[in-house]
């Protein structure tokens, strides 16, 4: 059994028919949309005291973070995923440039947040397209101090968990908006 083959079809198809198409066309407004008061977000910078990231727009974040966790927008969701699940990781398992959520530079579009997606995910798949079987079953050591003594491929499945899931989130939040603003429009 070839398991890179396996864990990149375990991805790749749940990218290709069912999340590639629901993230076209997002727009600005769906991307920075706060459904509740206090939503986290990327913002401009200068907005909040705690600023993290390095360009003109920032992530929210809070350490610790506050009891119940925020609500998070669709921009810091995508900005978790680009910057905390891929370019890190990209970064430490497949010589990527270093990556963190203090250094990250975060689009306040959502066009180039989208770009950021597609080559953070052109990255991670080359990465692990290129693991032979012994080092998929190789343990992740110092590289992942939360779960050292799991395997690259128990890390692959982690990852590709957490991106089904805080994309379908993403989803989730665009259908949420597309059916409170139908229903403002037809009032």
């Amino acid at each position: 059994m070839d398991w890179t083959k396996t864990l990149l079809f375990q991805w790749e198809f749940h990218w290709d028919n069912q999340l590639r198409a629901r993230l076209q066309g997002l727009s600005d407004e769906e991307y920075r949309w706060e459904p509740v008061p206090d939503a986290w977000n990327v913002r401009p910078r200068g907005s909040n005291p705690v600023e993290f990231g390095t360009g003109d727009f920032v992530i929210d974040y809070a350490f610790p973070t506050p009891e119940p966790e925020p609500f998070t927008t669709i921009a810091w969701r995508l900005g978790h995923v680009i910057v905390g699940v891929l370019a890190m990781r990209n970064a430490t398992h497949f010589g990527a440039p270093e990556a963190a959520y203090d250094t990250w530079e975060y689009p306040g579009d959502a066009k180039t947040a989208l770009q950021q997606l597609e080559a953070q995910l052109a990255l991670w798949v080359a990465g692990v397209g290129q693991l032979s079987a012994e080092e998929l079953s190789t343990p992740v050591g110092s590289k992942e101090p939360a779960f050292p003594e799991l395997s690259m491929a128990d890390l692959v499945l982690h990852i590709h968990r957490e991106l089904i899931h805080h994309l379908s989130e993403v989803c989730l939040l665009r259908d949420l908006y597309l059916h409170i603003h139908r229903s403002e429009g037809a009032h």
